[in-house]
């Protein structure tokens, strides 16, 4: 049998690399970087396989790192797999309760944490009876507990293997692992019941690693790599390793804070994100263009109409830019491209993934359009991160990318991702029957997620366990409403709550910063965020912000009341994973008030078109037949006026207006606007018309 992949990949690098830096980590104290080489990282993952085996941890055992990104992760991970031992990560905000469950499913003995919040948490479940035996602590500012007679730091515990007592036992167990040896287990983060422990085997990561190369052959030793998502979450993880692999020099991030001040120190040439990251580069540039002026103003929205011409229209489908545009766009690329990429630190970038959630399509196109080289990517912990991803110059904005080499995909019933592949997980930790609901008999996997492929990209369209069935019998995909309302520089997130409700409705939490500056310019008064977010000004503004963003969903998608809340969702109230996912669950336990109120009518934040006394009177006088009949008139309007065609000769005709040159001739230009213009009037009289209908139709089944 041959040594697994993981289990002697440091020390192999360390060879060819020697001395050069293998990772750096800032030193809080001196504000400083601390370099590690490839030879000291290797010394200190050969000291912890000895000093686990001092410990008596056998082979397979599971251990358990619950700790904020450190180096001794890395450490603990790769010193473990020398010895066939089992890794298991936790979330550094994992709960007490979330911590004393995964101890108990995976029979930990030893747990290695990182901060006192980590330790004062391991602690309590030590102290409750667990099988736990030891805490290691990896911060030597951690204050143990008065009882605690147990528990070292991380610098004794690399005594105990320092003069590498158990070499001849390390060497025997790292030459007998295998691709069939269990490397980690990932617990879920439980968005829609209990955690389960994914299981990935090394088989899983030596499947991975080589599809990766082969997508991305420019990877290489000179990159710098940022690492600020949790070593927990299995994208992050399967990142560094892969990283690791190419020899490229690790920075990373102790503290999630901090994220802003180390890209801009760092300079990465490449990182993983979500999407969340991006979201927000996005609303600090519509807000730098809001409160920009005059000619400035002017030459970056150009900036950005021309990047969307240049690469979504031209580069990315493989075509060739006219010389005018490609000129206009090399103009950009070092004025205001160059500034942005500047600002947030990423200059040197050559390519971004990014996965973990539904990329808003706005917040694509933009990044694209600026030169961002923002890799869009699918995947899930069974699936050891990545399923399919964009590569270099072949993007299209929706999809996922294409299907990565190691793994087969096929669209199962209800459009359900199915997968199939040596990077897939085996199945979940002691959970047998999880385990045979999660597989076909011929061995596929159950995503959970609806998309279809089209020209060999992947395109989701939701999360099939998130789909509401509204009381009417019409399904609601949230994550799409989501996503397109998210972008709004207004609102920070937001849930959509249909499931059994007869219209869409909505928990917002609003961008407290701009409403308080809206509030300030508009002079309306108030005491406290509460106050503020019930005012009919503030209602209305976000009212009128929805409407604009969400005329492309049908009506029975279309949000009809929401409700702002002066406080954003926690981790601490169970109201988000540590992915930052939201649980829908808990949030109609934690705000069962407000959605009562939101979907009702008798609350100061619900807004309705139609005001309760005019929607009284229509019901005294209307009929369900003259209901009928105002429906069918609605109907014939849209035929009569053809308001399909007319749609797609807006689009052409806007389309026209973005041609180079177009704004050259003046008064052909307003010749065009003229009649853009006129084709929108008759569209949105139409949507006028439907609205009311629509709104009527509510008000009816609603009272």
């Amino acid at each position: 049998m041959s040594s697994s992949f993981l289990s002697v990949l440091i020390q192999r690098q360390a060879g060819k690399y020697g001395d050069r830096v293998a990772l750096r980590y800032r030193d809080y104290k001196t504000e400083t970087w601390i370099p590690v080489s490839w030879n000291q990282f290797a010394a200190t993952v050969k000291t912890v396989s000895n000093a686990l085996i001092e410990l008596g941890i056998g082979i397979q055992e599971n251990i358990a790192v619950f700790s904020q990104n450190k180096p001794e992760c890395l450490y603990v991970d790769f010193g473990a797999f020398g010895v066939r031992a089992v890794t298991v990560p936790f979330y550094a905000t994992s709960s007490e309760a979330q911590v004393h469950y995964m101890v108990g499913d995976a029979e930990i003995r030893y747990i290695f944490v990182g901060e006192q919040l980590q330790y004062d948490v391991a602690f309590r479940v030590m102290q409750l009876g667990s099988q736990l035996k030891q805490i290691i602590i990896f911060d030597k500012e951690v204050k143990r507990d008065e009882r605690d007679q147990t528990s070292i730091y991380f610098d004794d515990f690399l005594k105990l293997g320092e003069a590498h007592p158990h070499q001849a036992e390390v060497d025997k167990r790292t030459s007998e692992s295998g691709n069939g040896d269990l490397a980690n287990i990932l617990y879920t983060s439980g968005t829609t019941g209990d955690s389960k422990g994914v299981m990935l085997h090394h088989s899983c990561y030596e499947a991975a690693i080589p599809a990766h190369d082969e997508r991305f052959p420019q990877l290489g030793d000179q990159d710098v790599i940022m690492n600020f998502l949790p070593f927990t979450h299995v994208f992050e993880r399967a990142w560094t390793c892969w990283c690791l692999s190419m020899g490229c020099t690790l920075s990373i991030n102790l503290r999630p804070a901090d994220i802003q001040k180390t890209i801009k120190e760092i300079r990465p040439t490449a990182m993983c994100s979500v999407p969340r990251f991006w979201e927000k580069v996005y609303a600090g540039v519509q807000e730098k263009i809001n409160e920009t002026t005059g000619l400035k103003k002017k030459l970056m929205l150009d900036a950005i109409k021309v990047g969307r011409e240049h690469n979504l229209e031209y580069v990315y489908k493989g075509l060739t830019p006219p010389p005018v545009l490609h000129m206009k766009y090399k103009f950009y690329e070092k004025t205001i491209y160059s500034l942005l990429k500047k600002t947030i630190g990423i200059e040197n970038g050559r390519f971004f993934p990014t996965a973990g959630a539904a990329i808003p399509p706005a917040v694509q196109e933009f990044v694209l359009s600026v030169g961002i080289n923002m890799v869009a990517g699918y995947g899930l912990t069974e699936s050891t991160a990545t399923v399919a991803c964009e590569n270099d110059n072949d993007h299209v904005v929706g999809s996922v990318g294409r299907i990565m080499p190691h793994v087969q995909v096929r669209i199962g019933e209800n459009n359900e991702i199915m997968l199939r592949g040596e990077g897939i997980t085996h199945g979940y930790y002691k959970k047998e029957a999880a385990t045979k609901a999660a597989f076909t008999e011929d061995g596929w996997f159950h995503t959970g997620d609806a998309g279809y492929i089209k020209d060999g990209h992947l395109f989701l369209t939701e999360r099939i366990k998130d789909l509401f069935k509204t009381s009417n019998g019409k399904y609601i995909a949230p994550q799409a409403i989501e996503a397109k309302l998210v972008v709004d520089r207004y609102i920070d997130q937001i849930s959509i709550i249909a499931d059994e409700r007869k219209f869409v409705s909505a928990l917002i939490i609003p961008e407290y910063k701009l409403v308080k500056e809206y509030a300030a310019k508009k002079g309306i008064r108030y005491e406290s965020m509460e106050e503020l977010l019930q005012k009919p000004e503030i209602i209305d503004l976000f009212k009128e912000r929805i409407d604009t963003l969400q005329q492309q969903f049908a009506h029975y998608e279309q949000i009809k009341r929401f409700t702002l809340l002066p406080h954003p969702f926690s981790m601490e109230r169970g109201e988000l994973t540590n992915t930052l996912k939201i649980k829908r669950n808990v949030l109609n336990k934690n705000y069962a008030a407000e959605i009562e109120r939101c979907t009702k009518n008798n609350g100061k934040m619900n807004r309705f078109p139609l005001s309760l006394h005019l929607e009284c009177k229509i019901l005294k006088m209307i009929t369900i037949e003259q209901l009928k009949d105002v429906k069918e008139r609605t109907a014939a309007l849209e035929r009569y006026l053809d308001i399909e065609n007319k749609l797609v000769q807006v689009e052409e005709e806007q389309l026209r207006t973005q041609a180079p040159g177009f704004w050259d001739d003046a008064k052909k230009a307003e010749a065009q606007m003229r009649k853009v213009k006129d084709l929108q009037k008759w569209i949105d009289g139409y949507r006028e018309v439907k609205t009311m209908a629509d709104e009527l139709e509510l008000a009816f089944d609603f009272l």
